[in-house]
């Protein structure tokens, strides 16, 4: 007789939980000892008590701004996994990733891998679109929050130092300027009012992990291939994507000319391009318009991506005295 064959689907969502988890304690911790120096230096310029808090008071402090940052990235990249775990497109959990010392923000962000294609364009959308607008969300009410317990204090007149006076050292640094994205300044004025020149928002923490979470947002929205933002552009233009890919790589080699820490980002987008190619991976539905509810969807990330937007976000500077 002949030998049967029994053909046994493969098994979607398998993971090594005990990784997944380990990265993100790991990343509590790199975000905690982040947050805790990020708390010192909003309560010097706020004229608050610290040198008499204890080690449990300032691990308290420091989680004021870790749970902020993976909060935002933590439901950015829960979006992509339950829209994956909806359409049975098998996905790893996310993955934290930490950044302990060197940092201003202590992680280098998270991620879900998806493990097999992407069958049509509907799919791709609401699996590309779902985590930012799930992040946005949570970065929103985070923002006003971390506003509403920040300060304004005085701060001297300063110059931007330029990526190369930086490094030649003929102009000391010191200090960075954050960039202030639509929707922060926004809520700044709603939050605190208008901020007279000679001032400055102190920042606390949970402002700062919103900032953060919009800076992030506004990464993963750039319509280059693999990011959140090529899956929307393709699900819309389609084929037509790749030459908005070329366009957005060359805006980003743009924004790095104000703010030099953009260049690394601009070089690792330079790097996926070359590995993975310009073109976004195809689905069977290529030549198909996107249907209209879609499509306004696309609209509103466009709107995050606008209110998110900053074209320099970290700057160095030099205090004029």
């Amino acid at each position: 007789m002949p030998a049967e064959y029994v053909w046994l689907p493969r098994r979607k969502f398998q993971d090594r939980r005990w990784l997944h988890l380990l990265l993100f304690i790991l990343t509590i911790a790199s975000t905690t000892f982040v947050g805790i120096s990020h708390w010192a230096a909003f309560a010097e310029s706020a004229h608050l008590p610290v040198r008499d808090l204890g080690l449990d008071d300032l691990i308290i402090r420091g989680l004021w701004y870790s749970g902020s940052v993976l909060a935002i990235l933590g439901f950015h990249e829960l979006g992509h996994y339950l829209a994956c775990r909806y359409y049975d497109v098998d996905a790893s959990l996310p993955y934290f990733l930490p950044l302990p010392l060197i940092s201003l923000i202590g992680t280098l962000g998270a991620f879900i891998r998806i493990r097999e294609p992407i069958p049509t364009k509907r799919m791709l959308f609401d699996i590309g679109i779902a985590g930012p607008i799930a992040g946005f969300a949570v970065a929103v009410p985070v923002l006003f929050l971390g506003l509403a317990m920040s300060t304004v204090e005085p701060f001297p007149r300063y110059e931007v130092v330029g990526f190369l006076a930086s490094f030649s050292g003929d102009v000391p640094v010191d200090g960075w300027n954050l960039g202030e994205p639509l929707l922060f300044k926004l809520a700044t004025r709603l939050v605190l009012g208008s901020v007279g020149e000679g001032f400055t928002v102190n920042l606390h923490p949970v402002a700062f992990g919103a900032w953060f979470g919009l800076l992030a947002t506004f990464m993963n929205l750039f319509p280059i291939a693999q990011l959140d933002g090529g899956h929307i552009s393709y699900a819309v233009l389609g084929r037509h994507s790749s030459k908005v890919t070329l366009i957005a790589l060359a805006c980003a080699f743009g924004i790095a000319v104000f703010s030099p820490g953009i260049l690394i980002w601009a070089l690792l987008l330079t790097v996926m391009l070359w590995r993975f190619g310009r073109h976004h991976p195809p689905t069977f539905d290529g030549d198909l318009p996107l249907d209209a509810t879609r499509t306004w969807l696309a609209l509103v990330a466009l709107v995050i991506f606008v209110l998110c937007f900053m074209p320099a976000p970290i700057q160095t500077i030099h205090i004029l005295h």
